[in-house]
């Protein structure tokens, strides 16, 4: 089906419906941008931690494990929260965590203080961005069924503009030797405050998968969820998704760091060279969504991926720095859509999207715990530059299981008549 039928087809677009869509759709990305802002501005100022707080690449890497144990710990539980407290509230509250983290994250390591300390604020942040990055994706796929075509990715695609935003303030702040605490701190009350007023534009529970899951019982929520760990479609999708986050997680820890040391940049220069990423992944996540409705999931996912993996190998292996760079913002592109529509993807039924989105996440977030230490490991060993071709590696292999995204139609009689965006194939 193809969007404008779909649209046609779809209640909510209605002329009562429009509206409030439209206020819920900008309130989402406002909580993907400050989101995103959050991440960027721990990650743009990781090669300045690493130098206060004296740390190997291998040590490093644990240290980045905080973030991604933090939030792979809260993914099992995201779903069933989401379902009992709404969007709204979970994402506020773990919002309100992610601000705690980062300001206590910054403020230890600005001061060198103990290794320990910091890790305790970088394992409150991630719990809280896991948390907030389920809700946030529910709600994004509620939003997207009823505006009839692909938003998805330019939710993320907002995500990635705060990240470029995270990027741009951190290479400003390192040329101007602004203290990691007073950085760290500023954005935490930003995204905060801001992600209070977004979630406000939210559409009403009652109007979305966590509406009629919120009315279950606490043990059907948990029958739901063991459900969906035991669907083929949902654990391949969450493999897929664990490729693509390890691709980009791993430019999002590594990409500044790799730089500084395999292509002598300065650290500022190296954070520049990060903002050049996110802004592939904007781009990509901005333009994906025409691609996606005219093309489909499967032929638009095959491209990207082949792309990501010659642009992590150009940026490692190009023995220029422009040659690099330009391999970089192939990589950005390349990784931008595999994410957002693998949570589109496992969100095609709404009734079940909360436990789906749950499992996709979890399974997606063990690149974000593993990926740090392994790269670490490996860069102590060939170097931080040369680690990064696991990238490539892994995304060869993974062409396999595109296939597995096409979309299917929701069972619920919500969703009856209504085709999920990008149906085309």
């Amino acid at each position: 089906m193809s969007a404008a039928t779909a649209s046609s087809a779809d209640p909510a677009t209605a002329p009562s419906a429009p509206r409030a869509v439209r206020v819920a759709r900008n309130g989402v990305a406002i909580v993907f941008t400050l989101n995103g802002l959050a991440v960027a501005t721990w990650f743009s100022r990781v090669p300045a931690a690493r130098e206060a707080l004296d740390l190997s690449a291998g040590r490093l890497g644990l240290l980045l494990l905080a973030v991604s144990a933090g939030a792979l710990l809260a993914m099992p539980t995201a779903g069933l929260l989401s379902q009992r407290l709404g969007a709204v509230r979970t994402v506020a509250l773990s919002t309100a965590v992610v601000a705690l983290g980062l300001t206590a994250a910054g403020l230890v390591a600005g001061i060198g203080g103990p290794v320990l300390g910091v890790a305790a604020g970088l394992f409150a942040f991630g719990y809280g961005s896991g948390t907030c990055d389920v809700a946030m994706n529910v709600e994004g796929a509620a939003v997207e069924r009823r505006l009839g075509r692909t938003i998805m990715p330019r939710f993320h695609a907002a995500w990635s503009l705060g990240s470029v935003a995270g990027a741009g303030l951190g290479a400003g702040a390192a040329r101007l030797d602004v203290p990691m605490g007073a950085h760290l701190t500023a954005v935490a009350v930003v995204v905060l405050a801001g992600t209070l007023l977004g979630v406000r534009l939210f559409l009403p529970p009652a109007e979305t998968g966590l509406g009629a899951s919120a009315q279950a019982s606490p043990a059907g929520r948990r029958r739901a969820l063991l459900a969906a760990w035991r669907e083929p479609r949902t654990l391949l999708i969450g493999l897929l998704v664990l490729v693509m986050a390890f691709t980009e997680g791993s430019a999002n820890d590594w990409l500044a760091v790799a730089f500084v040391d395999g292509h002598d940049l300065s650290e500022a220069a190296g954070a520049a060279v990060f903002g050049v990423f996110v802004a592939g992944m904007t781009l990509g996540r901005t333009a994906g969504t025409i691609a996606l409705d005219r093309w489909g999931r499967v032929r638009v996912l095959a491209v990207t991926i082949v792309v990501a993996a010659a642009g992590a190998a150009l940026a490692v292996l190009a023995g220029s720095g422009p040659v690099a760079i330009v391999g970089v913002a192939l990589w950005g592109l390349g990784a931008s859509l595999g994410f957002p529509v693998g949570m589109s993807a496992a969100a095609d039924e709404e009734d079940r999207a909360p436990a789906r989105v749950s499992v996709v996440a979890v399974i997606g977030y063990t690149a974000f715990l593993g990926g740090p230490p392994l790269l670490g490991m490996l860069g102590d060993r060939v170097g931080t530059l040369q680690a990064l071709l696991v990238v490539p590696l892994l995304l060869v292999p993974t062409l396999a299981l595109v296939p597995v995204m096409r979309p299917i139609r929701p069972a619920d009689p919500a969703g009856a008549g209504q085709g999920r965006p990008g149906d085309q194939q």
